[in-house]
């Protein structure tokens, strides 16, 4: 290792612009092939580096930390969600660990209106049967009829920064706003968007004409969606998640979309990534995404600027800006 410089693994391959940036800034082990690291190179990664850098799908539980050597003292998360890092543990170690928070709200938030559009308007189906080269006979007055979403209600689960933005895209496009929340957002922001804030998620799954899944991953959401709740949603209802898989029970989902008991749903995350349900897969009244919800390019760029600034100010001695701890999960 350059004694000057942090040894700094990263486990994914990143824009070229972080990479060189990194290069010059620390001892930086890149992924050149941007294959994924297997639980055993993690665990060499954790042994020997100064700073780890993984991104969302590499699991860093506890048996990976177990074996974290005595100079690992940060793990520079590469993503907004912690929820693959086993964070009690980390702490345990005396290993902080940051993440790179509100740099891809405004991404996310346009791709949640976009399943928000693309669903009950059957955006998808058309525009497979044109890709598909099949017989089009042409405009028609009752022809791939979808739904109209001006006037809806639309339930967003988690208001935080990324619901708060999606509330403001959705109420210009006339939707009625209402969400549950751990508690109710500051009385501006509810003034400005016109919100209504349910204390009980069932009562206003009930209610709701689209969902909206956009909170994060923890213990406590694991299945939030559950497969009693799910069924308390509307028949002609839809569900967007762009959030994370595991806070809905994809089997129940799958189950519920096939019997006609939900309309549809637009899912960009899923609960066994990158293996998806067939049943969702199949189903022509969802339209699914490959995890391409924050995929921009100046988003990924200033998630590597979060993450260098993390490292930079960890390493002169100071608090990084986006340290994570427990209590905030």
């Amino acid at each position: 290792m350059n004694a000057s410089k942090p040894l700094v693994i990263v486990t994914r391959k990143l824009p070229q612009m972080v990479e060189v940036r990194m290069r010059e800034l620390f001892d930086a082990r890149l992924n050149a092939d941007d294959r994924p690291m297997t639980k055993a190179e993690l665990i060499e990664a954790v042994e020997t580096a100064d700073v780890l850098v993984p991104t969302v799908t590499d699991k860093i539980d506890r048996e990976v930390l177990s074996r974290a050597g005595p100079n690992l003292k940060l793990i520079a998360n590469f993503g907004t969600g912690v929820d693959n890092i086993d964070i009690e543990t980390a702490r345990n170690r005396g290993i902080t660990i940051t993440n790179t928070p509100g740099v891809l709200t405004e991404d996310t938030a346009d791709m949640t209106m976009a399943l928000i559009l693309a669903v009950p308007r059957r955006l998808l189906e058309g525009a497979t049967l044109l890709k598909n080269q099949q017989d089009w006979p042409g405009w028609s007055p009752t022809w791939m009829l979808g739904h109209r979403i001006y006037g809806k209600r639309l339930g967003i689960i988690g208001m935080g920064r990324i619901g708060t933005a999606v509330a403001r895209r959705a109420k210009a496009f006339g939707l009625s706003i209402h969400y549950h929340n751990r508690r109710p957002v500051p009385e501006p922001i509810e003034q400005e968007l016109e919100a209504t804030y349910w204390e009980s998620l069932d009562q206003m799954l009930a209610h709701m004409d689209i969902i909206s899944v956009n909170c994060p991953h923890t213990p406590a959401t694991y299945h939030l969606l559950s497969a009693r709740r799910l069924k308390l949603i509307k028949p002609d209802a839809y569900i967007v998640n762009t959030s994370r898989g595991e806070v809905i029970d994809e089997n129940a989902l799958a189950r519920l979309i096939d019997n006609g008991e939900i309309a549809g749903a637009g899912l960009d995350v899923f609960e066994h990534e990158p293996a998806i349900n067939p049943r969702l897969l199949n189903n022509r009244r969802v339209v699914a995404l490959p995890h391409m919800g924050s995929a921009t390019i100046e988003g990924r760029i200033d998630m590597g600027e979060k993450v260098i600034i993390n490292i930079k100010t960890f390493m002169d001695g100071h608090a990084p800006p986006d340290r994570v701890f427990p209590a905030m999960l």
